[in-house]
């Protein structure tokens, strides 16, 4: 299985007046422009998906929905699952990723540091090998036979992404 994990994109300040609860807030404008240009990059590098998973925070979803409509995946389910929270146990997402046996690639939108911790628990390492930014991208490919087997194929920053994107 390929397992793409994309980063939502900068999402409102915590510290702003307007605000809303955690799991509502929401990608600004600066943000949904960058997540925009950087799946327009995933879509001209080819990047595919037969499912979409998505934390249930409003900014994950929005990321999904973005990816989506750029990777033309008209008739592809975005499903939530709690198993992409900031603070969710890497090895629930590996366990609901491993129950998917009808899907060779999946696109999963979550948060820092969980999707961090996800990729070092797939290919075994006491600690993260990697650091998303806000809409930065990852790839593992895994046969889900052995823990820590997955093989980290591709890591993307924002900026990269954004510049393949770009005049797309």
């Amino acid at each position: 299985m390929l397992i793409h994990l994309f980063r939502h994109g900068i999402a409102i300040d915590r510290t702003d007046p307007e605000c809303p609860a955690e799991e509502q807030r929401h990608l600004t404008d600066k943000g949904v422009r960058r997540t925009k240009m950087g799946a327009r990059g995933l879509a001209r590098m080819g990047v595919t998906a037969q499912l979409i998973l998505s934390s249930p925070f409003t900014r994950a979803q929005q990321t999904a929905e973005i990816a989506k409509k750029a990777l033309k995946l008209k008739g592809v389910e975005i499903r939530e699952t709690n198993a992409l929270l900031w603070d969710a146990d890497p090895g629930s997402l590996r366990a609901e990723l491993a129950g998917l046996t009808d899907v060779e690639e999946v696109l999963c939108a979550g948060h820092a540091p969980h999707l961090d911790l996800f990729v070092a628990h797939m290919v075994g390492t006491p600690m993260p090998v990697t650091e998303l930014k806000k809409a930065g991208f990852a790839t593992l490919s895994t046969d889900f036979s052995d823990p820590g087997d997955a093989v980290l194929q591709a890591l993307y920053s924002p900026r990269a992404l954004r510049e393949l994107g770009d005049g797309w």
